[in-house]
């Protein structure tokens, strides 16, 4: 019997936000290699007492394939969990690719990303009705480079709701950036560590958030949410629910 990998969104933190799939797969995973030094340990809780568990904080592409295709050569059920979901900067392509090569039968399950976590801790909708219907999704920057077409400096032309991974430990130069086209007044969250019993949160906007980031201590795993849609005096009523607003389920008054 031919023995397959799943990829798993372990979500952003707290062990209750994976899916009922992604629960089952690791209740039932004869091997489970997890990103350890993101994803909480407590989303493994349901793992078999037998299961084979290893961190992949320690491991190269090579040691994590190496596993994958020993355990899957035996028959068995491997559980590949990530933080947040693994199409998000979740290095999974190269995974994928390489199980592709191999013939190994493989799976992906959606997990909730540290982006919505934040978002959800912010109490805020990040595409709001007449200030933002659209949101960016990016990085500044680092080891990893990007095109550059896609610097922050670039997107922040378009001024719409910008979400930032991996940037806190650089957030000087990520609000450099921003500053070419974002006004200086433009709200700003950043948020450490979304819906663990640790998360941190720190607002301002781009002309005081680096002097209060660096006062809060927070240097990793934290968000930068960048925009209008952070000022609640900008929300707008929807169409959606508008009395007077007629569309396929409902006709609007005095209509």
């Amino acid at each position: 019997m031919d023995g397959k990998v799943v990829f798993i969104g372990g979500g952003p933190g707290d062990p209750e936000l994976i899916t009922i799939k992604a629960y089952k797969v690791i209740a039932n995973a004869d091997t489970i290699i997890y990103t350890g030094s993101l994803v909480n340990r407590e989303v493994l809780s349901c793992a078999r007492d037998d299961a084979e568990i290893y961190n992949s904080a320690s491991m190269n592409l090579s040691e994590i394939m190496g596993v994958m295709e020993e355990k899957t050569g035996q028959g068995k059920l491997v559980a590949r969990v990530h933080t947040g979901d693994p199409s998000i900067y979740g290095a999974i392509g190269e995974q994928i690719e390489y199980l592709k090569k191999m013939d190994i039968d493989h799976e992906i399950i959606p997990g909730v990303s540290s982006l919505f976590a934040a978002a959800a801790a912010l109490e805020s909708e990040l595409t709001l009705p007449e200030v933002s219907q659209t949101v960016i999704i990016t990085r500044p920057e680092g080891r990893t480079p990007k095109p550059r077409s896609e610097s922050i400096a670039s997107l922040a032309q378009h001024q719409a709701t910008m979400c930032i991974f991996l940037g806190v430990q650089m957030i000087d130069k990520v609000v450099e950036e921003l500053e070419e086209h974002y006004p200086t007044e433009t709200p700003v969250a950043v948020v450490q560590r979304a819906s663990w019993d640790d998360e941190k949160i720190v607002q301002g906007t781009l002309e005081d958030i680096v002097k209060k980031v660096r006062g809060s201590g927070i240097e990793k795993t934290a968000i930068i949410v960048v925009g209008k849609v952070l000022d609640t005096s900008e929300i707008k009523p929807s169409k959606l629910y508008n009395g007077h607003f007629t569309h396929e389920y409902r006709k609007g008054k005095g209509d």
